[in-house]
């Protein structure tokens, strides 16, 4: 009989990862992580009147990717092999944030291009007048920053703790089920 003055045994951390990280959770964890980054995105743009930059866009679509491999991991593919599309698809949303914030700290030149939203079967005469109403995004300009960091930067930072949430998922995830 159990002492009842003695609390039972605390479970290690790495067992509380293995549930915390089961790899379902892992893949949910990193697509809710990546939902909430396009959100705050979309936000800045409508709410905020901060017009994207191209490179503000290609992240978005890293993120974009995210979402679409946590989904395929959940739903066609073994939760770990989901788990590794994911890491990937994040590591190429930092790769793209890193490349970006280094263009607006000066480290390296940017895309020449820029974005403008183009009227579709628009005459001539309409496309040069909102060309010419259009602002230009610039790739190096730093609209909002927080604690020293643009949201490049930020997002850059978020992208790695997605890839290491789905690597530590794919890694202690579901451990304590495997081994018993």
């Amino acid at each position: 009989m159990a002492d009842p003055l003695t609390p039972p045994p605390r479970p290690s951390l790495r067992a509380e990862l293995s549930v915390i990280l089961a790899p379902r959770h892992g893949l949910m964890i990193c697509a809710a992580m990546s939902t909430a980054l396009l959100i705050a995105a979309f936000l800045f743009e409508y709410l905020g009147g901060m017009a994207p930059c191209s490179l503000c866009i290609w992240q978005r679509w890293a993120h974009v990717g995210v979402i679409g491999a946590a989904l395929v991991g959940l739903v066609l593919l073994p939760d770990r092999a989901g788990l590794l599309l994911v890491a990937a698809a994040a590591l190429a949303s930092f790769g793209v944030a890193g490349y970006h914030a280094g263009v607006e700290w000066a480290l390296w030149d940017g895309p020449a291009g820029c974005t403008a939203n183009l009227a579709a079967g628009a005459s001539t005469a309409d496309l040069v007048d909102q060309l010419l109403a259009t602002p230009v995004v610039r790739c190096d300009d730093v609209p909002w920053s927080l604690f020293g960091l643009s949201m490049a930067g930020w997002n850059a930072l978020v992208s790695l703790d997605i890839t290491a949430v789905a690597i530590m998922a794919f890694i202690f995830g579901g451990r304590i089920a495997r081994q018993t």
